[in-house]
């Protein structure tokens, strides 16, 4: 796939900045969107894990789809705890101004709530480059929800993925006109996704006890808590005491890198160790498409990824939500939150593994998100200096009632160069 099409005059350049594995598989048909239109020229950024060894490389894959990678971004700082994530923020704000300095992209697509996200954003806030941001406007648990408001506050255009997310960005004082198109892209991909048997794809990766997919078997995924530091050590623990009870075999992959993974990590090591589970395998990373494969023909899927509440809906996934990573946002019926303890937990599992597959959700997307988010990335005026919205509501109707009607913020002259102070779409 070509990242560029020849066409006359200049092409907006588009920079989308992969930070992880999850990034990654909802960006992909975004990414070929844009990448299929001549007036865009897509450049990509990877940092985070997906540059990590540890993490099974996964930049290896955009490149394997195609995508030519404009940069690779370095930051993460070993150690999994709050010190060293606020340090590799630190670091990623730094090294992606060098790069967003190199590249001198149009308009930095961001998308969810990571801090290195969030690192990315600040660079370009302060370069001065409009920000467009996907899956903003959500509530969930743990710091990343505070990083994703920033993430809003700082963004110039948004793709909120539900109607009350856009509600709530309106509320946060972004401009209406701003919220270009409602959904998540990762809906796309579950909608052309091509069901197949996918038990060569689960037994030829990782380690462990091989997965009959013939047969139940259930998905885990289980994250840290950022704001519950301390804790996920005996919150994986119950998870896994809560699967060796039920049984069912069980693919496992492992957690992100955020601050308590390296508990979670050897937690899973100690109890292989200790019990030798002859239902469990544990995988690094898959592709998007595979991943999806995995989650679509689950029987059940258990942990706390936000892709379980997104993604699973899409197939009637059944999903037990444990903990608090996701508390608050939104799901539809095959969501059933549970605390982390072990009796719940199991009786969770077997109440969802009994009620069976749950019609398909769009409350995420209906599948035709990805188009709608390029041609808006098209048409867009690129603008700098951001206001809080109702503020200006309030002034004009001040102005309106005093007869002193003044200049809309959307009227302001340009600033930079090379984009206006303007918040609609180009007629």
């Amino acid at each position: 796939m070509s990242n560029h099409s020849e066409t006359n005059g200049a092409r907006r350049k588009i920079c989308v900045v992969l930070v992880d594995r999850a990034n990654y598989g909802r960006l992909k048909p975004v990414m070929q969107s844009i990448a299929s239109r001549p007036e865009l020229d897509l450049q990509v950024l990877a940092a985070g894990t997906m540059v990590l060894e540890r993490f099974d490389l996964p930049v290896r894959v955009v490149e394997q789809d195609g995508f030519k990678i404009s940069g690779q971004i370095y930051v993460e700082l070993e150690g999994s705890n709050p010190t060293t994530m606020a340090k590799s923020l630190g670091f990623g704000v730094v090294e992606f101004a060098s790069e967003f300095r190199r590249l001198d992209p149009d308009v930095v697509l961001i998308i969810g709530d990571r801090y290195e996200a969030l690192a990315a954003t600040m660079a370009a806030a302060y370069m001065n480059l409009c920000i467009a941001h996907i899956q903003g406007g959500e509530v969930s648990g743990s710091i990343d929800e505070s990083a994703r408001h920033a993430i809003s506050k700082f963004s110039h255009f948004h793709f909120p993925s539900t109607q009350r997310a856009a509600d709530y960005l309106i509320r946060m004082g972004e401009k209406p006109e701003t919220i270009l198109t409602i959904g998540c892209p990762s809906s796309d991909i579950a909608r052309t996704l091509k069901r197949r048997d996918c038990q060569d794809l689960i037994n030829s990766k990782g380690s462990g006890a091989s997965i009959d997919i013939n047969n139940p078997y259930a998905l885990v995924i289980f994250h840290p808590t950022t704001t519950e530091y301390g804790g996920e050590a005996k919150q994986m623990e119950s998870l896994l005491t809560a699967l060796h009870a039920v049984g069912m075999p069980t693919l496992l992959m492992w957690p992100n890198i955020d601050a308590g993974s390296d508990h979670v990590s050897k937690t899973i090591r100690r109890f292989r160790d200790k019990h030798n589970p002859t239902w469990l395998r544990t995988l690094i990373n898959l592709m998007p498409e595979d991943y999806l494969q995995v989650l679509a023909n689950a029987t059940c899927a258990i942990g706390n990824s936000s892709s379980f509440v997104r993604d699973a809906g899409f197939f009637g996934t059944p999903v037990v939500l444990v903990g608090n990573r996701q508390e608050g946002r939104e799901t539809d019926q095959h969501v059933t939150p549970v605390a982390p303890e072990v009796e719940k937990i199991e009786q969770a599992i077997l109440d969802q593994v009994a009620k069976g597959r749950y019609p398909a959700s769009e409350l995420y997307g209906d599948g035709f998100v990805s188009d709608r988010i390029a041609e808006s990335l098209s048409h867009l005026n690129p603008y700098v200096q951001k206001r809080l919205d109702y503020i200006y509501r309030e002034n004009e109707a001040a102005d309106s009632f005093s007869g002193d009607a003044k200049s809309s913020p959307t009227e302001t002259e340009p600033t930079n160069g090379k984009s206006k102070a303007c918040v609609s779409l180009e007629s």
